[in-house]
């Protein structure tokens, strides 16, 4: 029989909110409550009636609360199988109350340790008693309803409250999976949190916050995003993000966060790619001239600022067709400006910690990685020529060096006056992005003479650094490391080119 009528409840929870209602509504439906230590006050204070679990087990709550529920009495009534013969008997010989539903959350650890508390108080938030009730009335759903979480407290009033305290066979079930999900993520983060070093080669991840998309890369795939969206941004405007759209937010955002506290910054950007990026006195000229670094590639594109968007600046986005705004904050005038496209996506970015990982499939597994957090800096500059590079140069070298690691491998990035003017984006040889980027800034009129060169690895030859210079390039940054550094050097120092050497590759496939 699919359909069961619950006549006792086990309910022993750390989150109180919106229970009240539940407790009412079991009373009223005469089904007996069990409970234990500040859920037991909290049901009494409502004036109605609760059985301590220590009357059931004859053992008092010890080791400070540690160990309160832990017992054959609780889990017996629990676990019995109610069409098993041999269960009901040893129910009735040890007295051992049948438990029809288990109301159960967790301790929060997550909030605990993202909080800094120390580490004492984050090992007293591993649940013990809690994830063994979870999982015991979740393995028996075919005779017990397991709630194992406060958002879903609305659900069950409304299933006890239609069903006069009956629910099917296909809601516990339900409701189990959903309680598999709670388990398995506590233990996740449990794990995670003693692993953060990765000294075991185990990769455990766990998302419950889960978003079907329209579909994916393409229509005829599906799409799905997991991770607390919300958290991150606040949505002002515009139609759902897309697979396609999150992608290109997601190289935005880290893109820009080279640049969060630098003067006004703009980027524009397609494809995962900088197709525009500036940085000016003011975030209106900033627009403009990200803008003017390819005005075909940002049709369409995502744009993302470093400061609060004006309404001058505004006017200017209004013009272009993009998919997606991003900014820290919005004027109220250029606001109204931005939302005069119906499907235009608006974003504020909050201030979240980011993944410290970065997690893909490959193969019949996974990948995973250290987030490059190394940003080039000015102390990171070895001098390799006898040219130096002017305080003028050192500046667009860090900009486009910032670029470049944030550019697809391999590439070359081509700056001038903190201004992108092209890049070669995922080409199969380095001759090849510097061409790309050289036609590239050429066909939109970019003057290359005093511009700087960015590159993502070394260079094994002197060809890159001849075609460079031949196109009015006045300096270079690489990581250097090629048993063949020197034949660039050579062509550097013969020519009158700067070039800087950073030790450090920045790779992005």
């Amino acid at each position: 029989m699919s359909s069961k009528k619950a006549t006792s409840a086990l309910i022993s929870v750390f989150h109180k909110d919106g229970l009240e209602p539940i407790v009412r509504k079991f009373d009223d439906l005469g089904i007996t409550i069990y409970s234990t230590g500040g859920t037991e006050k909290f049901i009494k204070d409502l004036g109605i009636g609760v059985v301590p679990v220590e009357d059931v087990t004859s053992y008092p709550s010890i080791l400070g609360g540690r160990v309160k529920t832990l017992h054959p009495k609780v889990f017996g009534g629990i676990l019995n199988r109610q069409d098993h013969e041999g269960d009901v008997a040893q129910l009735e010989e040890f007295e051992i109350p049948q438990l029809d539903i288990v109301i159960v959350d967790l301790y929060p650890f997550e909030k605990t340790v993202a909080s800094g508390a120390s580490e004492q108080d984050i090992i007293e938030k591993i649940d013990i008693g809690g994830i063994s009730l979870i999982r015991a009335a979740a393995k028996n759903y075919k005779d017990v309803l397991c709630v194992s979480s406060m958002e879903d407290y609305g659900e069950v009033l409304e299933l006890i409250s239609e069903g006069n305290g009956s629910t099917t066979l296909e809601d516990r079930k339900r409701f189990a999976a959903k309680s598999f999900n709670v388990s398995s993520h506590y233990d996740t983060a449990i794990f995670n949190y003693f692993n953060k070093n990765h000294d075991l080669a185990a990769l455990k991840v766990s998302e419950t916050n889960g978003k079907v998309l329209r579909y994916g890369e393409n229509p005829h795939q599906k799409g799905f995003f997991f991770g607390d969206f919300d958290a991150m941004f606040s949505k002002l405007h515009g139609k759902e993000l897309s697979y396609n759209n999150l992608l290109d937010v997601d190289a935005a955002v880290n893109l820009m966060l080279e640049f969060k506290n630098d003067a006004p910054t703009f980027a524009i950007l397609k494809h995962n790619n900088a197709c525009g990026l500036a940085q000016r006195d003011n975030l209106h000229q900033a627009y403009l001239d990200a803008l003017a670094g390819d005005p075909v590639s940002a049709f369409g594109g995502v744009l993302i600022s470093n400061k609060e968007i004006d309404k001058a600046t505004a006017e200017e986005i209004h013009k272009l067709f993009c998919e997606v705004v991003i900014a820290p904050s919005y004027a109220d005038d250029a606001l109204e400006i931005l939302k005069g496209k119906k499907n235009r996506i608006i974003l504020i970015q909050n201030d979240v910690e980011m993944p410290e990982m970065i997690v893909r499939t490959c193969l019949n597994g996974m990948l995973l990685q250290e987030k490059d957090h190394k940003t080039d800096t000015v102390a990171d500059l070895n001098k390799a020529t006898a040219k130096e590079p002017s305080a003028e140069e050192i500046e667009d070298l860090i900009f486009a060096s910032k670029l470049c690691k944030h550019t697809k491998s391999n590439t070359i990035v081509l700056a001038k006056n903190k201004q992108l003017c092209a890049s070669g984006t995922g080409q199969t040889s380095r001759v090849d992005a510097l061409n790309q980027a050289i036609h590239k800034a050429k066909s939109f009129n970019f003057d290359l003479e005093g511009a700087v060169m960015a590159s993502d690895a070394f260079f094994p030859f002197p060809d890159c650094v001849e075609i460079a210079h031949k196109s009015g390039i006045s300096c270079v940054i690489q990581p250097g490391g090629s048993i063949k550094d020197q034949l660039s050097i050579d062509y550097c120092n013969e020519n009158g080119i700067a070039m800087v050497m950073t030790g450090t590759r920045h790779f992005k496939h």
